[in-house]
């Protein structure tokens, strides 16, 4: 079968105006033509449309049943060419996104509504878990794209850098590092110390400072979750050494961050899974991700980079042993 749009859309214009004269000045084109698109069409079917007579154009009973049906197919066909167009310029779709916790609750937020201000009809869902569980909805296709840290060379996933985040020392307000432009690893020694637990990605990092500066890492305290580090720093127990996205979930604490020098950063990006075109929607929504990443560190001065030592960038995983991020 060798049927056309064009034959289609002759044969309607014919049957809805009943005269191949008047549906082909509407088609923009010659009589002859218009007639010869309805005579293929009627070869490809292998029946009458039309009873012709020197004054009018009747539908035959088998081209009355065909019209309802070729209706049809020109009406679902203009839905899906419109739906593909509105989803092209961004005027409707969906974006299901996964975070870990801190970073659904300090980034993602702020990027929706912004995004939400401009793309009104897209819709976004949010989805918080643990790194494992995003790279793995990415990679099962449950979710359009995963936001936060990973490993290089995640199998069956495809990375966007969004930003770059350094840890930081977190303190209170009244700590002698509360208004230093920079803190050396070295003067954490024998200061008391809150770290994540030993399944944390960002305890990997520190481990790796610590390291560096040849310095033992003698947790006074080892908690699960970033914001749990920042009210025990808050409440004077000790230092906490965090990703600068972590300033995020200390607004409205005392408490100050001031990056360490040497540095040690890492990558922020968006996973989606490799082998799947990104839709139009999720490259937009990646924008917004992208500026309110940048604009979640903190502003004081503390987040100057300092001007001496260099800045190591954790790019691939240091260690093979599974970590949270």
């Amino acid at each position: 079968m060798n049927i056309t749009i064009r034959q289609i859309q002759s044969f309607l214009n014919v049957a809805a105006l009943g005269s191949f004269t008047r549906a082909a000045e509407k088609m923009h084109t010659m009589q002859p033509a218009l007639s010869q698109q309805v005579r293929d069409l009627e070869s490809e079917l292998g029946i009458r449309l039309f009873d012709r007579t020197t004054r009018r154009v009747e539908l035959t009973e088998g081209g009355a049943e065909f019209r309802n049906i070729a209706a049809k197919i020109i009406e679902d066909l203009e839905a899906a060419t419109r739906n593909a167009h509105e989803l092209a310029e961004r005027k409707r779709g969906r974006v299901i996104v996964a975070a870990p916790p801190l970073l659904a609750s300090a980034v993602v937020p702020r990027a929706i509504a912004d995004f939400r201000n401009k793309y009104p009809g897209i819709d976004v869902r949010l989805i918080d878990a643990r790194t494992d569980q995003i790279v793995e909805s990415v990679r099962s296709g449950q979710v359009d794209c995963g936001l936060g840290t990973f490993h290089a060379g995640e199998e069956g996933i495809s990375t966007t850098l969004l930003g770059r985040d350094s840890l930081m020392v977190f303190c209170t307000s009244s700590h002698p590092f509360a208004h230093r432009q920079a803190v050396n690893w070295r003067e954490l020694e024998g200061l008391p110390l809150i770290t994540l637990t030993r399944d944390s990605g960002i305890r990997l990092l520190v481990e790796v400072g610590f390291e560096t500066a040849l310095i033992r890492l003698v947790p006074a305290y080892e908690v699960a979750q970033i914001t749990t580090a920042l009210a025990m720093v808050e409440a004077g127990l000790g230092i906490a050494v965090l990703p600068t996205y972590a300033w995020a979930g200390a607004r409205g604490m005392k408490i100050s961050a001031t990056i360490l020098s040497p540095g040690i950063a890492r990558d922020i990006a968006m996973i989606t899974r490799t082998g799947r075109s990104i839709a139009p929607a999720v490259s937009a929504f990646a924008r917004f991700l992208a500026k309110s990443i940048n604009i979640s560190a903190p502003r004081a001065a503390a987040t100057k980079q300092p001007q001496s030592g260099g800045q190591r960038h954790i790019g691939k995983p240091i260690s093979q042993r599974p970590r949270k991020g």
